[in-house]
């Protein structure tokens, strides 16, 4: 069995790996180990900056039985000392600017720890998790009684993009915000966040989600 552990953004992230996508690779191999990197004595999750990544990258890359290591970390707000980032920044287009930033992760991490390549596999979502609940907003405002009075405001989202990875990283119009100010009764995220995503499953946020697609499928084939 192929042991993975992935560093996750936050406690939302870190349940949708454990609840969502670990159980739909375990019949292939492949065993997800999910955590969030502890920011303080008491704290974990959220706050991941470079430093800190690189320092829990060692540790898990460098345990006597191999494990491969995984992130996946939003793209909104993520820190400003990760690798070409100003440089990702100026690119206009999402994917070409998380593909910059996940190269020279990759290749930092690597040459950091010195493990073989493939024992790394960097993702950062475009632009959090929870555009990717954007995938299916039927399924998402099935979840609590009342959310389908949203359903239109929620889906005019949707047609105004290209694809829910493309919901963008204004404050007021990031993924996550726009669920918090139009759903009512209000967005939970570590709640409501694991439950959404299991009514609209992995197959529909695989097919309209391309990146997130490209993740599950290194994955996979790891098995």
């Amino acid at each position: 069995m192929a042991e993975v552990i992935v560093f996750c953004e936050g406690q939302t992230e870190e349940k949708f790996i454990k609840q969502i996508v670990a159980p739909s690779l375990r019949q292939s191999g492949i065993h997800l180990k999910p955590q969030t990197l502890k920011t303080s004595q008491d704290g974990s999750g959220g706050a991941v900056t470079f430093d800190r990544l690189k320092f829990y990258a060692r540790n898990a890359l460098r345990q006597k039985n191999a494990p491969i290591l995984a992130t996946f970390l939003d793209l909104y707000a993520l820190d400003t000392d990760f690798p070409c980032f100003i440089e990702a920044r100026r690119l206009p287009e999402v994917y070409s600017r998380v593909a910059m930033l996940e190269t020279e992760l990759h290749k930092a991490i690597v040459g950091y720890v010195a493990c073989r390549s493939e024992r790394f596999i960097p993702h950062i979502q475009p632009y959090e998790f929870e555009g990717l609940l954007f995938s299916d907003v039927d399924a998402l405002t099935s979840v609590e009684p009342g959310w389908s009075r949203s359903l239109r405001r929620l889906a005019e989202v949707v047609d105004s993009h290209e694809s829910p990875e493309h919901i963008n990283d204004g404050f007021d119009t990031k993924p996550s915000r726009r669920l918090e100010t139009t759903l009512d009764p209000g967005y939970h995220k570590t709640r409501h966040g694991p439950l959404a995503a299991e009514r609209i499953t992995l197959a529909v946020m695989e097919e309209k989600c391309r990146h997130f697609r490209g993740w599950m499928t290194r994955l996979r084939a790891l098995g």
